[in-house]
């Protein structure tokens, strides 16, 4: 690469042509990191394997770094390539705040506007749904601006800014302020061909030996010792795949063709069914919380916040917070703005 000093005064031609990642470069990057696998990856982005494998190449040679190893075997992130995930994930999020930021502009109506984040899971539990419904009658002038997140964003977008606000399963990192809404319990997800899947209940000493698919980085440490059960109560540590993922339905396909196990919430049986899955109930796996979450502040939260709190705890306390899903799979949340 030329690194000519350019002269003051210089402009650049209109059809310039920049060396510079394109986004839905950076994006295919981030789906094969999932993957680390290219069918799988490609059959996600609509792609066919060597167009994905040209955006791949195109982006190495663009940054001018390797950042997967390959073999006929095995796809891996190179260290470098494991290193960049965060700051192109960083790059990714804030092109698509821009995309909203320019297709959503601020009309200025009167009122508060709450962003309250959504990961797939959540937005389709019974809880999730009576507290908007209860929060929008209460409260007619509080719009609502749904943002969904996906198992990375879940443990980011709060503290960067993007929502206010976000149903979540618990644990949550230190720093974030809770109410709980509901418990159930976790299961596994086994590959439909492990022989541990023909028994219909298990134990976590059964599960000793399978690895845990790894989720992303970015993931706090509690979040991920909580859903990976790390250490086992024998003080065993967990193996680990190489995924890094921050989908649940990556998490699957891992689950799926490379032998490994998850660990999710039992609502997961019902919302994500597959031919290659099968969940199993583990006697001696302690159940998950679901809430709410939203950065503590030494001063008062904001009006939207304290609304939300309120109305969770109210529910919560009348016993009004059913578990699982809703039971009209085509009933829709409320639309943002909805007063």
């Amino acid at each position: 690469m030329d690194h000519t000093p350019v002269p003051l005064g210089w402009e650049a031609p209109a059809m310039l042509v920049t060396d510079d990642p394109a986004v839905h470069q950076l994006r295919s990057l981030l789906t094969l990191a999932e993957e680390l696998h290219f069918g799988r990856a490609a059959a996600r982005l609509y792609l066919t394997q060597p167009a994905l494998s040209q955006q791949i190449r195109t982006l190495e040679r663009r940054l001018g770094v390797q950042l997967f190893a390959r073999t006929s075997r095995k796809v891996e992130l190179t260290p470098l390539g494991q290193a960049l995930l965060p700051l192109v994930r960083n790059v990714v999020g804030a092109a698509d705040e821009l995309r909203h930021a320019a297709r959503h502009p601020a009309d200025g109506k009167d009122g508060l506007t709450l962003r309250v984040g959504l990961t797939d899971c959540a937005a389709t539990l019974a809880s999730t749904r009576r507290v908007i419904a209860t929060l929008t009658t209460l409260y007619p002038r509080l719009e609502i601006d749904f943002r969904v997140l996906d198992l990375v964003e879940q443990a980011t977008a709060l503290s960067v800014g993007k929502v206010d606000a976000a149903f979540a399963y618990l644990p949550v990192p230190d720093g974030l302020a809770t109410e709980p809404l509901t418990t159930e319990p976790r299961v596994v997800c086994l590959s439909a061909t492990d022989p541990l899947a023909r028994r219909g209940t298990l134990r976590l000493a059964d599960l000793a030996e399978r690895p845990m698919v790894s989720l992303a980085q970015e993931v706090s440490p509690v979040e991920r010792c909580f859903w990976a059960v790390d250490p086992r109560p024998d003080g065993t540590r967990v193996r680990y795949t190489d995924h890094h993922v921050s989908r649940v339905e990556s998490l699957l396909s891992a689950v799926s063709f490379d032998g490994a196990i998850a660990f999710l919430p039992a609502v997961a049986a019902e919302l994500f069914p597959r031919p290659d899955i099968l969940y199993r109930t583990v006697a001696d796996l302690e159940p998950c919380a679901f809430g709410v979450v939203w950065p503590e502040r030494d001063g008062e939260n904001c009006a939207g916040i304290t609304a939300l709190a309120d109305v969770c705890r109210r529910l919560r306390d009348q016993g009004g917070l059913p578990s699982g899903t809703m039971r009209r799979p085509d009933e829709e949340l409320p639309p943002a703005g909805r007063g």
